[in-house]
Order: structure tokens, then sequence, then C-alpha cells
């Protein structure tokens, strides 16, 4: 998924703004550089990581691979990840490839996404997975919905659902995605 450095801006700018902030380019890099918060610095070496530019794919990588060995947070550049990617305390946090996010995704620590047949879960647009949570295999996990603390989710998730357990069972319909803030409006 290689692409222009326009793009990955908007991509990098929809993450800052997930957690809260003015999403300025000046902004953007301070924070880089100072790394006021690991999980944004994360995320902005991991979408640099997809440049056509060989020389930032280049630098991108390496400093990718310094943060995910620093805070153990396992997420490759060939995984699709749309739009405002939150990653909420970020350390131990394994997310296959194969795996697809959708747009405003919230990934807390220690969570888990993974297969052993190469065919990740999809997850949408607007979903909140809380700590500790494992989803295996080929999941699919509609927009709007909630996965509680601990979770393992084995079937697929309802859109709107708020899910808990092992294995993962709707609990209920009410205020879906309510727990996924500063949200990213794709244009």
């Amino acid at each position: 998924m290689r692409t222009n450095l326009v793009k990955i801006y908007e991509y990098i700018k929809s993450d800052y703004k997930r957690y809260g902030k003015n999403p300025r380019m000046l902004k953007i890099f301070l924070n880089v550089l100072f790394r006021k918060n690991h999980c944004f610095v994360f995320s902005f070496w991991l979408r640099l990581c997809y440049s056509k530019n060989i020389a930032v794919r280049i630098i991108a990588r390496i400093m990718h691979k310094k943060y995910m060995k620093k805070y153990g947070l396992q997420i490759l550049p060939e995984t699709e990840i749309g739009y405002g990617l939150y990653i909420g305390h970020g350390f131990g946090t394994i997310i296959n490839p194969a795996v697809k996010i959708g747009n405003n995704c919230n990934l807390s620590q220690f969570t888990t996404i993974g297969t052993n047949h190469n065919r990740g879960a999809t997850i949408g647009d607007n979903v909140y997975i809380g700590p500790c949570v494992c989803i295996v295999e080929d999941v699919h996990i509609g927009n709007n919905a909630s996965i509680g603390a601990g979770a393992v989710v084995v079937k697929d998730v309802p859109e709107n659902a708020t899910v808990a357990g092992v294995p993962a069972k709707v609990l209920n319909f009410n205020n879906p995605g309510r727990y996924v803030n500063n949200r990213w409006t794709v244009k």
C-alpha cells in the first residue's frame, strides 16, 4: 500500500486528532521530536513506512522497528489500517499483518489480533477494543462495536454491539461506539 506523502500526511493528521490534538504540521512534528506520546510516535513512523519515497521509507522502517521493540507494539507496515488509529497505553499489542482495520479504531494495551491461517480479522469503523482482548482468526467486527476487557472473540461481532467474556458474547446494543472519541471524518 505505498502512497504519496500528501495522503500519508492525511493519515498522520487523522491519528493525531484521535489523541484530542489539533492536527497542525508543526505540532505533529514537535510531538514526534520530543516523543510526548509514544503511541502516536509509533503510529507516525508506521504511517511513513507506506511512502513511495525510498529514502523516507528506509528511515521510517528503521524508526518503526526501534519503537516496535521498545514498546512491544507489533504492528507491521503490511497491516491495512484506516484513518484515525488510536493506540491507548500501547504496550504488548500484537496485530497480524493479515488483519484489516477500519477508520477510528481504538486499540488498548495487551491486545492480540491474530491468525494461524493468514485469514485475519476484519475490523469495522469506530470500534473500541479494550485491554487484554484476543481476536482469533477471520472474524468480522461490525462498525461501532465495543469489545470489553479480557474478551476472547472467536465469532463475528454485529454492528453496534458491546461484547465481553470468554468466549465473547453480546451484552447489549446500547450506546454503540461510546469510547471512540475525536473521530476523524473521511473526506
